[in-house]
Parts: C-alpha cells; structure tokens; sequence
C-alpha cells in the first residue's frame, strides 16, 4: 500500500465522515475518524443575523475538517449537494492547502463502513 498520507471526506451540510490512513506520523491503513458535525442555528431574529451564524458555523466547520486533513497529500471529497464544491474552493483559498489534489465526486449517504470501503478502492487498496 501507498506512504502517501490519504483522506477521504463524505459531506453533506451537517455532518462529515473524514476516513484517512495517517495520523501526525506516518501513513498506515485507512480508519474512519470522529464524525464532524456542523453546528446548525435555529430562531434567529434577523436573516443577516442567521446569515452571519450560518457563516461561522460554516467556517468552524471547514477549520474541524482541517485539523483532520492535516498533512495529507491527496484527498477524496464527495457528498450531496454543494457542500463539498464550497470546501474544495476553501482548501484552494488556504494556503496549508492550496497544493492539496483534490479528487470531487457526489454521492449519497452512505455508512462508515460503505464510506471507509469506497475510499480504499478509490485510492486502490
């Protein structure tokens, strides 16, 4: 198997499976890491005031999902709807991340187990 630092990302707009085969030190077999899930508002007063949580919710988000791809050299990133194109152009924008290849896909929601399975085969184990 590769020593390349691989991770895979399943996101939708509120919850990310994150499966890599790396911690800090060294690439080994995939595993499936702590979910990520996005903090979500309800009751805002004012739309700007939603819309402003809604962006810091997001950004907290992305950073969590950073602090998991840390030092990884090439990613799968796939989910349903637009989520994933948005943290795509984050990680192009970040530049800890800006030489990162990025492979994007959509899919449906699939378990741990069916997610940690697709990333291996994606990336050939």
């Amino acid at each position: 198997m590769s020593d390349k630092k691989l991770a895979g990302i399943w996101m939708d707009s509120e919850n990310a499976i994150v499966v890599k085969n790396h911690d800090i030190e060294s690439a080994y077999k995939f595993f499936v890491c702590d979910p990520v899930k996005r903090d979500v508002q309800h009751g805002n007063s004012s739309e700007k005031n939603a819309n402003n949580v809604e962006q810091t919710n997001t950004a907290k988000f992305f950073k969590d999902l950073e602090h998991l791809i840390t030092n990884t050299q090439e990613l799968y990133l796939t989910g349903t709807g637009t989520i994933q194109e948005q943290f795509k152009n984050h990680l192009a924008e970040t530049a800890q991340f800006k030489n990162l290849k990025v492979t994007l896909d959509t899919d449906q929601k699939m378990s741990d187990e069916q997610f940690l399975e697709k990333v291996k085969s994606h990336f050939g184990g």
